[in-house]
């Protein structure tokens, strides 16, 4: 049986899911040997998180709920690593202190 894990967050960071944040959403997804998605709404479409162009065609804002879900090796691993990412606002700053 295929690993799989499913999991949503809402997206904080002022800007969204914009250049920066893409890049590192995109880069983390790619460090795992499993699959990784995500969409906007469970009817999708499913986004491949791995492709910058479609991480960054997304144009998801600030307080979008991002669903992501994985299949395959450390899928788990995956989706609780991304969902950190996200919560950590892409670790853009943007406070006062640096992030621990």
């Amino acid at each position: 049986m295929t690993a799989k894990a499913v999991s949503e967050v809402i997206i904080t960071n002022e800007v969204g899911l914009h250049a920066r944040p893409s890049v590192k959403f995109t880069k983390l997804a790619k460090t795992f040997p499993c699959t990784v998605e995500f969409a906007t709404s469970e009817d999708g479409p499913w986004i491949d998180a791995k492709s910058i162009v479609k991480v960054m065609g997304a144009k998801a804002p600030k307080g979008t709920r991002l669903l992501l879900r994985a299949q395959g090796e450390q899928s788990t691993t995956a989706v609780a690593a991304l969902i950190a990412l996200v919560e950590r606002g892409f670790d853009e700053g943007g406070g006062h202190g640096e992030p621990q």
